[in-house]
């Protein structure tokens, strides 16, 4: 094979059969649960750019001249082709075309490698857990005689959290409700809760929430909040500063940067203090998660602050740290915060995907509902209201 070629990896539409009722060579069907699913390989000579030879795999059907390009190519190559495929539906097509392709996808791990490279945080689950609909768990990734099970579970589960990772479908503000300000000038009327509602005007009445007043302009302030779901993927957080309207040259209270960081409360579920916690110590939360500082602008906008890759957030916990105050109260001479509205855009993973938290040593379980349908998750936690999920994950849900 000369050196000097290109490969051209694709899924085109099925064939129709041709008139003598054979399957043409250069386009190959191969059939599995009701979907048809065609694979073609095209390899290009540079020295012979007109001539394309087409390379496809035939599996467990006996066909002539039909080319298992695993073979031809070679394991190193067939890996390198297929690691530069950065759709996890893909994947999953090409899981489907036979049965050899079939055992090298999930035998190499590519769901994994591909979710991992769209998002670092899920290498933080060192166990895939499936949980059927009669409880029974299935540990993904056992050392077990049904090995080849577990690796197949764990291909559906990273397929489908690679999907909602990197699906635009579904995507929302994740803020459930606001859990607690680092400080408030004035409660109730300038309070966090402030900032869960889109417009700055309530009832023809200012509506924001105020930092008390420092002389010092580099105290930082701090906003909490907890998420729709237990774990939810975050891609961007939006943040609207407020502008005083009522106070003389309309001056606008922004911070020079923000920070982001996401976990869970160390605050046992089910209790008091979890449910309404009133708490801005860090000793009542674990943050594994701490996004690089972003400039604001002292502008009277919705600000829109881009994550450098998704963050799966684990528990639900989201701060916004708000460093460096630009703007005097004329009044009294001392710095102020004021934020307008904030919004966590991402997506929920629930009702599929359910992560446990050991207390003892703080290690992560993700639990994979692959039958889940709309609705079905555990009772009593922010995940039972969401209630709706978007068509295409429920087809990728079928379809794995």
């Amino acid at each position: 094979m000369s050196r000097a070629a290109v490969f051209v990896f694709d899924f085109v539409p099925s064939p129709s059969l041709s008139t003598d009722g054979m399957i043409p060579l250069s386009s190959f069907r191969f059939a599995r649960r009701s979907s048809h699913v065609l694979l073609r390989l095209r390899y290009y000579s540079l020295s012979s750019p007109g001539n394309a030879i087409d390379l496809v795999s035939s599996g467990g059907l006996a066909m002539v001249n039909c080319w298992d390009f695993l073979k031809w190519l070679g394991t190193d190559a067939s890996t390198s082709v297929i690691t530069l495929l950065d759709d996890p539906a893909d994947l999953v097509r090409l899981s489907a075309v036979s049965w050899s392709l079939r055992r090298f996808v999930i035998e190499n791990k590519f769901c994994k490698s591909l979710c991992s490279r769209f998002c670092p945080d899920t290498l933080n689950f060192p166990l895939v857990a499936e949980v059927s609909n009669t409880s029974k768990i299935a540990e993904v990734g056992s050392s077990s005689a049904l090995e080849w099970e577990s690796l197949e579970r764990e291909h559906s589960a990273y397929a489908l959290l690679c999907h909602l990772i990197v699906s635009p479908e579904g995507k929302r503000d994740c803020i459930h409700r606001a859990v607690c300000a680092s400080s408030t000038d004035n409660y109730p009327d300038e309070s966090i809760e402030n900032t869960l509602e889109p417009s700055d005007l309530i009832d023809r009445r200012p509506s924001y929430w105020s930092s008390g007043g420092q002389y010092d302009p580099g105290v930082l302030e701090s906003l909490t909040y907890r998420l729709t779901a237990n774990l939810c993927v975050v891609r961007e957080i939006k943040i609207r500063p407020f502008k005083a309207f009522f106070q003389r040259g309309h001056p606008i209270y922004s911070a020079k940067f923000v920070r982001f960081r996401m976990d869970h409360s160390r605050l046992r579920q089910g209790t008091d203090d979890y449910e309404e916690p009133q708490l801005t110590s860090d000793d009542y939360y674990k943050w594994t998660y701490v996004s690089p500082e972003f400039p604001m602008e002292q502008e009277n906008v919705l600000q829109s602050f881009k994550l450098p890759h998704p963050v799966i957030c684990v528990g639900g916990m989201l701060q916004i740290e708000l460093m460096g105050r630009v703007q005097k109260q004329a009044v009294d001479g001392l710095y102020y915060i004021c934020v307008c509205h904030v919004q966590a855009m991402g997506s929920p993973l629930s009702p599929f995907f359910k992560v446990e938290i050991h207390d003892a040593s703080g290690s992560l379980i993700l639990k994979y509902f692959r039958q889940s349908k709309c609705g079905t998750v555990p009772v009593g936690t922010a995940e039972a209201k969401i209630t709706e999920t978007s068509p295409g994950i429920r087809e990728a849900n079928e379809r794995l």
